[in-house]
């Protein structure tokens, strides 16, 4: 029996677990698609399809025996590059890790596996994760499916690639600026940003207290994003920053009517904001009117914090990679070996001055959620630039910084709030443009009830067609 390879993984999960559908033909079905196509986007840069063939065909076993073989049953998936699969690379996008092969899995992967998931490879990523595009000196760049001239966002950009590519019907993904939602956004799918430490880290190479970044949910729909978040989070014993379980399940409480919900329109940060994505985000606020949420503009925009997050972030990357700083500078990324140079000459004061930046930052979500239940936001002020930029240096002529970029993302991995990217339409150009929704800590049951609803509102093409043409 065929299936369509863009059907949502929740969906061809229940027909896997049915009997419906072999995890050995899901298997073959998207190591065809990744051997025709992957080639052209460079999506996946590792594979091991005879492991992944051997997995697939145990859970088959599995289900002529009557085993329940879990909510994921079957499903292969994508690992970004920056997380552990046991016995397979995790060369964090640096040659200073290039030949290196994880010993275990991570707790999100291992989470994965045990709702019946199979690892099949790794997915590309930026150097330490450290842009908003997906390039490095190993691997290459990775291509945007809906115009290979550019870029699918990054970090995660190998992971949104492979999935809305119909290379694989799950990924991994984090997210310490953005890495979820601006891949989401440039890609088309959708992009969950939960609360700090949903899913939990092991302390591996050291405990690091990193308050920013996360894991979580990249897919083609809601309802998936809500599966993958009831399968991964929940605290580990490996992880003492790790936060309790949600009190429910968010798929069972997805068609729950949240009710009419005060939202926050604030338009733009500062930074000009392309026109015709500004127009298609004007459109999905007007669909959550429609949906009979009160919505209101907000004109009070995020103090900028660009500078603390980026010396936040770069602390991060020091605590783990400071030996190397040492003994192998010249095979670190130039920007992001300038950055830990900084630090170790000025770290003091520069954490100091993040830190109050921070607390600033902090008082004014305080004030946002007094007066609103959610925050909207464009995901991105433009649609994804040319494949061989780093980063975009004008938005419509108009010179922008590094952050002006990104300006409404990374705000809430400084605040841990949890943020949703939604698709919200097309630009000119045929690329997609994004609806950020932003909650209360802990209250991703909201965004993933709205999303649901929007999602239904305003249907969007899971795949381009081109991959939809060649299934």
């Amino acid at each position: 029996m065929t299936f369509d390879p863009y059907t949502p993984a929740h969906q061809l999960a229940n027909r896997v677990r049915s009997g419906e559908l072999s995890p050995v033909e899901v298997m073959e079905t998207y190591l065809d698609r990744i051997e025709r196509f992957n080639p052209e986007l460079n999506a996946i840069v590792a594979l091991d399809a005879d492991l992944a063939r051997q997995e697939a065909k145990r859970a088959a076993e599995r289900l002529e025996r009557g085993d329940d073989i879990g909510p994921l049953a079957g499903l292969p998936f994508a690992v970004k590059d920056l997380e552990d699969v046991a016995g397979m690379i995790t060369t964090h996008g640096s040659p200073l890790y290039e030949t290196n092969r994880a010993a275990s899995d991570s707790i999100n992967v291992a989470r994965m596996r045990a709702a019946g998931a199979i690892p099949i490879g790794k997915s590309n990523t930026p150097e330490f994760g450290a842009y908003m595009q997906t390039s490095n000196q190993v691997f290459g760049a990775t291509r945007n499916p809906w115009n290979l001239e550019r870029t699918p966002g990054g970090s995660s950009g190998g992971s949104a690639a492979a999935l809305v590519a119909g290379l694989v019907p799950l990924v991994t993904a984090s997210d310490g600026g953005g890495s979820i939602r601006i891949p989401a956004c440039f890609s088309g799918c959708v992009g969950l940003k939960p609360t700090f430490r949903r899913i939990p880290q092991r302390p591996d190479p050291i405990l690091v207290f990193d308050d920013t970044s996360v894991w979580g949910p990249l897919t083609l729909t809601v309802r998936d994003a809500a599966r993958l978040a009831d399968a991964t989070f929940g605290p580990h014993e490996a992880d003492p920053t790790a936060v309790p379980s949600p009190p429910e399940s968010y798929e069972a409480s997805l068609d729950r009517d949240p009710g009419s919900l005060r939202i926050g329109f604030c338009a733009s940060f500062g930074p000009p904001v392309q026109s015709d994505v500004a127009r298609e985000v004007e459109a999905a606020v007007q669909a959550l009117a429609s949906l009979g949420h009160s919505v209101e503009r907000f004109d009070s925009p995020a103090p900028f914090a660009g500078k603390a997050w980026s010396l936040i972030s770069v602390a991060s990357v020091y605590l783990r990679q400071h030996r190397q700083l040492d003994e192998a500078p010249e095979k670190i990324d130039p920007t992001v070996r300038a950055g830990m140079e900084r630090l170790r000459e000025r770290g003091a004061d520069d954490l100091a001055y993040a830190y109050r930046r921070r607390t600033e930052l902090v008082h004014w979500t305080e004030e946002v959620f007094s007066k609103f239940d959610l925050l909207a936001t464009p995901t991105l002020p433009l649609e994804a630039f040319p494949v061989e930029q780093m980063h975009p240096s004008e938005i419509e002529g108009q010179p922008v910084r590094t952050h002006d970029a990104f300006p409404f993302t990374y705000p809430f991995n400084l605040s841990g709030h949890p943020g949703i990217s939604l698709p919200a339409g097309m630009t000119e150009g045929g690329l997609p443009a994004g609806l950020q929704l932003i909650a209360p800590r802990f209250r991703e049951d909201l965004l993933l009830q709205v999303g649901k609803a929007f999602e239904e509102k305003r249907p969007w093409p899971l795949a381009p067609e081109r991959y939809r043409e060649l299934v």
